[in-house]
């Protein structure tokens, strides 16, 4: 796979190496939200069945993208912490010596839900921390999960990488013992469904909630879900008409009904079939299926391959590689680096990366090219 900023409208004298913070725009996604917002200028032309049909587009591509078997196992949100909230909604109402796992410096969208839950249940949450020592830190970290997971688990709620440094969690391992004492198992993909391959059929997971404005590449305030069978019949934050049976039937929309349409649809936000963000959803995900996530973690490993490997002698500190992701990965930094003196160099010189929590987070994709990676070396280096 080759470098595609072709297919954006990124400036050359900017490094921008932050897509775990906000993906920039394809040209073809971008050209998808003005067409809909054209749209508007003659509203007639928008029929009963435009309401569906993007809809049901957006949730088969995502279907495929994640191997769920049913398109009518995904849901359209508008962000994370609504579908984490609808997961929270459909949790046994008392809980009381009952606890959710989460791990250290979880996201907040997959952690305050559960907080709020577990005030008004009376469960507990448990955080299993990273180990201090670097050596062997990831392995370790999926032990303590693991052993953490008992007949007292209601919920393990995690990612598949953590957001702060791409270190890897062994999802097969931990869903596995989530099941053996019953408990539910909620992933938060967010930072790595896109760029890295997702198979929910082998993790079974019984969530799993994706923002799309990351590695997604579509718009802000959409987000997309997979509902389990363990929430096939739940209840959604929103009472809306588009969710129950025969909404197709605009005549019929008097005639109220209680049924929901089957699956995961009841829980669609309101207005779901946006026709500015859909579309572009859309677009973003055909692209992405086009060059598949496979290739995408390659292409970024071989973009990345030399600076992981050389930062290291320099007294940076990296995850090793089969142990954290290509498309994110955190760089700690030696003592005599301070961290705000080095973000100031790298503003200086328009190389866009963050920092979260102790470490600087580096997170590349196929609009990348050896430039960039030159330019955050040359600093790192000189620093």
């Amino acid at each position: 796979m080759d470098c595609q900023k072709r297919l954006f409208s990124l400036p050359h004298n900017h490094h921008y190496l932050n897509g775990a913070y906000f993906s920039p725009i394809l040209k073809s996604v971008e050209e998808a939200g003005i067409a809909g917002i054209r749209q508007k200028r003659e509203p007639w032309q928008v029929q009963p069945n435009d309401f569906f049909e993007h809809s049901a587009r957006l949730k088969s591509l995502f279907a495929q993208l994640v191997h769920a078997e049913k398109a009518n196992q995904i849901a359209i949100l508008p962000a994370t912490s609504y579908g984490i909230s609808t997961v929270a909604h459909n949790l046994p109402k008392k809980a009381k010596g009952k606890k959710i796992i989460v791990v250290g410096e979880q996201y907040p969208s997959n952690y305050y839900p559960w907080k709020r839950y577990c005030e008004q249940s009376g469960c507990q949450i448990e955080t299993i921390t990273a180990p201090t020592e670097f050596k062997n830190r990831a392995q370790k970290w999926n032990d303590r999960i693991v052993d953490a997971i008992d007949s007292e688990t209601l919920m393990v709620a995690m990612a598949n990488i953590h957001w702060t440094d791409g270190t890897l969690f062994d999802l097969k391992a931990i869903g596995e013992r989530a099941r053996d004492v019953d408990a539910y198992f909620v992933i938060d993909g967010t930072q790595s469904v896109g760029a890295l391959p997702f198979d929910i059929r082998d993790l079974q997971a019984d969530a799993l909630i994706c923002s799309g404005y990351k590695w997604l590449m579509g718009p802000y305030s959409t987000a997309l879900g997979y509902f389990g069978e363990r929430f096939a019949d739940g209840l959604p934050l929103e009472e809306g008409w588009i969710e129950r049976k025969g909404s197709e039937n605009f005549a019929e929309l008097v005639n109220y009904t209680d049924e929901y349409k089957p699956g995961a649809a009841r829980y669609d936000v309101g207005q779901s079939s946006n026709f500015i963000l859909v579309p572009m959803m859309i677009k973003a995900l055909e692209q992405i299926l086009e060059w598949q996530p496979k290739n995408i973690q390659n292409y970024c490993r071989k973009l990345t391959n030399q600076l992981t490997e050389e930062l290291p002698q320099l007294g940076y500190q990296i995850e090793d590689a089969n142990s954290r992701t290509h498309h994110l990965f955190g760089i700690h930094l030696p003592e005599h680096i301070q961290p705000k003196e080095l973000q100031q160099k790298l503003t200086e010189n328009n190389i866009h990366v963050s920092v979260r929590g102790s470490a600087l987070r580096v997170s590349p994709n196929v609009y990348n090219d050896e430039a960039d990676i030159a330019a955050l070396r040359k600093v790192l280096v000189n620093s």
